[in-house]
């Protein structure tokens, strides 16, 4: 083969390979479609946990706990609302949740209730300390934030996520267990006690790839 020939056979080998991974005439084009819906909206597409699961749990639970004895005779003890720092949740499911998310859905919940007070969580007070430092190194003396004001807690909000698959051929049925538990954190005493289950079914056409 000449030299003129085996250099156009490249030139027209670059060219096809070019079309196709721009998507051009020799190869197939895709196009993406993004529509913005209301964070508010109940969307539920894979059958896992999902924003909506962990809004309306949150919602509905800390409404309960917040209906509860506990609130009342704490306030008839101590003459003020109670201070709730909200801990850890767990996910003891097999999928990843963010529950991170979750715990600000908590907090809230119980923050727009206006019934309790909440304080900071372990993470945040590292933050919170360190700039109270800096402040007390760099701050005007009339701006400073003083060292040993925290405000305790009187109760600790715990948590666990667990979950339960039951699948038959197309169809799997997933049961999500969320408990919540207020423990009192100078006694150990259990306050209230919270339970919500979801079960969702999800089914796969058999043709489904």
């Amino acid at each position: 083969m000449r030299p003129s020939r085996r250099r156009a056979g490249w030139v027209a080998l670059a060219v096809a390979l070019f079309f196709l991974a721009a998507g051009g005439p020799f190869g197939c084009s895709s196009s993406k479609k993004v529509t913005r819906i209301d964070p508010e909206t109940t969307t539920d597409l894979s059958g896992r946990w999902n924003d909506t699961d962990s809004r309306i749990v949150s919602q509905e639970m800390i409404r309960d706990c917040l209906a509860n004895p506990w609130i009342s005779q704490h306030m008839t003890e101590t003459g003020s609302r109670p201070t709730v720092i909200v801990g850890p949740v767990r996910n003891q499911t097999l999928e990843h949740i963010a529950t991170g998310t979750f715990v600000a859905d908590i907090e809230r919940a119980l923050v727009g209730s206006g019934r309790v007070d909440v304080v900071a969580t372990a993470a945040e007070r590292v933050d919170l300390r360190a700039e109270r430092q800096d402040q007390w190194e760099n701050a005007s003396e009339e701006t400073i934030k003083r060292m040993g004001r925290e405000q305790g807690a009187d109760y600790m909000l715990l948590g666990t996520v667990q979950s339960i698959e039951d699948k038959e051929k197309g169809t799997k049925v997933v049961a999500y267990q969320i408990d919540l538990t207020l423990v009192d954190i100078e006694s150990n005493r259990k306050a209230w006690i919270g339970q919500k289950k979801i079960k969702k079914e999800i089914s796969r056409s058999r043709y489904a790839p």
